[in-house]
């Protein structure tokens, strides 16, 4: 028993109305060969490209924040456990211990600071486009949010901007390694030992014991007391008839004694100079000494210097100026 010609006709017709409207897509043929049916070949694009490339957008992104961040702690970590650098290794063998130990600790501590910029950096520039091509594969204008977040960021702008110039100078001030914890610096209006470096402030602690707040966008020259070595100057004052010849003797003899003894030879770098006169007044005779010092006991030593001298003054009969008359009382009398 053959079909009739009709039978046939009414077939062929039916197959061609089970074919999907966009049979000329690759996706959407695809899918119908596979599943056969039509409404999923006809959403292919909405229900299986977009979410793939959306998925596709976020482990990129996600692939390539892990990678930079990997890139960036292995940089950082690299500059932290580095080997010293020549010129910052300290001239005696004495004090090389603390003295590595304390460039070591700030390496790592400015590494740290650092790579945490970095990878911050790094996680909004990924994440950002990504969240761009994400929108645009969802068919959402851009043009209306980019001109808005324009604005917005203008308007953030004129409103932080001692913000953002504090935040801008903090990762200069850690970039350049202007200073670091530990360090001795005069900030103008503060001065004292630095207690903590964050990218909007810096603490410090004074001689008396207070904590000063410093914004890092308010500072506009540094003086820091604690990198590379120390310059201790001691001005002596003596008496207009001394006999200046020997009085740079003594203190040169008085420092070199002082850079021979063990206990002093390991933060004294170098030998010291008896500069001789360095200023004559009304009052008396400045003598200058000069002595080379590591940065974290130049204090004492000058303190130190000054006694010796003082006492040495006294043993070779070198006598300081006498004091001048100084506010005058009512009746005409000088007081001292």
């Amino acid at each position: 028993m053959t079909a009739s010609p009709t039978v046939f006709a009414a077939a062929e017709e039916g197959f061609a109305d089970s074919v999907p409207d966009c049979a000329d897509d690759w996706l959407c043929q695809r899918v119908y060969d596979w599943f056969g049916m039509d409404w999923l070949a006809e959403n292919a694009q909405a229900l299986i490209a977009k979410p793939t490339k959306i998925l596709l957008i976020v482990v990129v992104a996600a692939l390539i924040r892990f990678v930079a961040h990997r890139a960036i702690r292995r940089l950082t970590d690299r500059t932290a456990s580095g080997a010293m650098p020549t010129i910052l290794r300290p001239r005696r063998t004495r004090a090389s211990s603390d003295a590595a130990q304390q460039i070591a600790a700030r390496r790592t501590q400015r590494a740290e600071a650092i790579g945490s910029v970095l990878r911050s950096f790094a996680s909004i520039v990924v994440l950002g486009m990504a969240v761009v091509l994400v929108l645009g594969e969802l068919g959402i204008n851009l043009a209306p949010i980019l001109a808005s977040a324009g604005v917005v960021g203008v308007a953030l702008g004129f409103g932080a901007q001692n913000l953002v110039r504090d935040f801008i100078a903090g990762i200069g001030i850690i970039l350049e390694d202007q200073y670091g914890v530990g360090d001795v610096v005069d900030l103008g209006e503060a001065s004292g030992t630095v207690e903590a470096v964050g990218l909007r402030i810096t603490r410090l602690r004074d001689v008396n014991g207070v904590v000063w707040y410093v914004r890092n966008g308010e500072v506009l020259r540094v003086g820091n007391m604690s990198q590379g070595y120390a310059q201790v100057v001691i001005d002596m004052p003596v008496a207009h008839d001394t006999d200046l010849e020997r009085c740079r003797t003594v203190m040169q003899e008085v420092a070199d004694a002082m850079y021979a003894e063990e206990e002093w030879a390991a933060v004294l770098l170098a030998p010291p100079e008896s500069l001789g006169v360095e200023q004559i007044t009304s009052e008396g005779v400045f003598m200058r000494l000069q002595v080379r010092t590591t940065n974290a006991d130049q204090w004492r030593v000058g303190r130190e210097l000054r006694m010796r001298l003082k006492e040495r003054f006294a043993t070779e009969g070198m006598r300081t100026p006498l004091p001048l008359l100084g506010a005058v009382t009512g009746n005409g009398a000088g007081v001292p």
